[in-house]
């Protein structure tokens, strides 16, 4: 490649102006850029100084590759890469907007912030898997807040991607990215498995609640590896104000084995939004540690067994684990329309364990309004209609932690559906066709409704009698 030209304020990279530099950090350095747009632009270039880290090249050109093929409101947009005489470049959409670092300082928060920056963090990391690309390096200083609070996840550099070569793991066989946050399974040198990003999520919550990180921040591999077999301290034995909930849910993405975590960060963010549909097991209850005689024998575990590798894409372990939606008119008194529905339901989650199937109502609010002082009403409504979906649950014989029940209000059952689905990023929907009436013909149906605008697939069911089809 021959000597560098050094970058200073003031010359051009490739059409793009360089303003000063803004931020250095262990494998790469970040300058002010414009172009022939009003578009505040980052230059983004490695560090290759003698004595430097190889994992800056090679880290870099993994990023070149990666940003290339990502898209959506939680990634940066990439506007130029490539090397000139600087070295390798990449120019970047500047995010407006404050790093979570400067959060973590304040920890710990208030329960009700932690809850919506996990929320949108495990969004973000849904819609990257979706791409298959597992991040790899969750954290804070690499969580990116925009005003309106839409996080954007930055620097891929340790990412995996099933579409590229896996640099990182081809050149490097130690564990690379930040003690604190490193799964297990990165600790052994596996990579790829989306379930690594939701442990680094359940490291944040805990941070960001308790003030301190479940397992410091070791220096030596081996320190790292103690989280392969002991617990962090239960977070409500630290702050005793954090409900059983919430416990549930960091602690369950801190589980050791992937298999025991969240399949997926869709369901993460679903439980952190809804937390009154958390199936709070011991996990949840315990205020100790377990103690030596578990971490002894999740370590003799692992001598005899292996955990099975993850899938190659990330997207096909996000398949195995899909949202379902079952929209149930409370108020159709034909059975067999309810039993059909439940057929069709009960094919897709028998499927695969980790489907999680959300049983969904929504009640229409009554004409005026509620009046003052009269909110009895609405809620005694809401709790009919809870009843009534556990009721047409019932013979599925669901385990509590596998099926959630929501009842919406809105006078738009189709809208009210559709809204739903996109933030809680259901996979698929699956409701009835009303039989035909003069009502239905004037209107519209529900199902035509979201049939046309839903961005997730979409199961109409009708009895036996008439035809059923999928629609894609």
């Amino acid at each position: 490649m021959g000597e560098l030209r050094p970058i200073q304020p003031g010359i051009e990279v490739a059409g793009f102006r360089i303003g000063e530099k803004i931020y250095q950090g262990g494998m790469a350095e970040l300058y002010e850029a414009s172009g022939q747009g009003p578009d505040r632009l980052l230059l983004k270039v490695p560090r290759l100084g003698l004595g430097e880290h190889p994992a800056c090249y090679v880290g870099f050109e993994a990023e070149q590759m990666i940003l290339a093929t990502l898209a959506g409101p939680h990634v940066p947009r990439l506007v130029a890469s490539g090397e000139c005489e600087y070295g390798p470049y990449i120019v970047m959409e500047r995010i407006a907007g404050a790093s979570l670092e400067g959060i973590l300082e304040r920890s710990p928060l208030p329960l009700d912030e932690v809850r919506t920056l996990g929320e949108r963090i495990a969004s973000a990391l849904q819609a990257l898997h979706y791409q298959d690309v597992v991040h790899h390096d969750l954290r804070p200083g690499n969580v990116l807040l925009k005003p309106g609070g839409e996080v954007v996840l930055v620097d891929y550099g340790l990412a995996f991607s099933a579409h590229h070569p896996d640099l990182v793991e081809e050149q490097f066989h130690l564990p690379l990215g930040a003690a604190a946050y490193l799964s297990p399974e990165q600790v052994r040198g596996h990579r790829g498995d989306p379930r690594s990003d939701l442990f680094a999520l359940g490291v944040l919550l805990y941070a960001l609640a308790c003030g301190r990180l479940p397992f410091g921040t070791p220096a030596t591999v081996a320190g790292m590896r103690r989280r392969l077999h002991f617990e962090p301290q239960p977070p409500r034995s630290i702050r005793p104000d954090l409900p059983d909930w919430f416990q549930e849910i960091v602690l369950r993405c801190l589980e050791p084995r992937a298999a025991d975590r969240y399949p997926t960060a869709a369901q993460v963010a679903y439980d952190l939004r809804h937390p009154d549909q958390v199936s709070v097991t011991e996990r949840g209850r315990k205020l100790q540690r377990s103690g030596t005689v578990r971490a002894l024998a999740r370590w003799l575990g692992a001598l005899w067994s292996r955990e099975p590798e993850a899938n190659a894409a990330p997207s096909a372990h996000l398949a195995r684990a899909p949202h379902v939606l079952a929209a149930i008119d409370a108020n159709d008194p034909d059975e067999a329309l309810a039993q059909a529905l439940r057929e069709a339901v009960r094919r897709v989650i028998s499927v695969d364990a980790q489907v999680l199937l959300t049983c969904l109502n929504v009640l229409e609010p009554p004409l005026g309004g509620v009046a003052e002082g009269d909110e009895s009403l609405e809620r005694s409504l809401h709790t009919e209609r809870l009843m009534q979906l556990h009721h047409w649950a019932q013979p599925l014989a669901l385990p509590t932690g596998r099926v959630r029940f929501h009842v919406l209000v809105g006078s738009d059952a189709a809208a009210a559906i559709l809204r739903y689905a996109r933030a809680a990023h259901a996979d698929l929907i699956i409701l009835g066709a009303r039989g035909s009436s003069g009502l239905r013909r004037y209107m519209g149906s529900v199902s035509s409704q979201v049939v046309a605008e839903a961005s997730c697939s979409v199961t109409v069911v009708r009895p036996r009698s008439e035809k059923a089809g999928r629609i894609n």
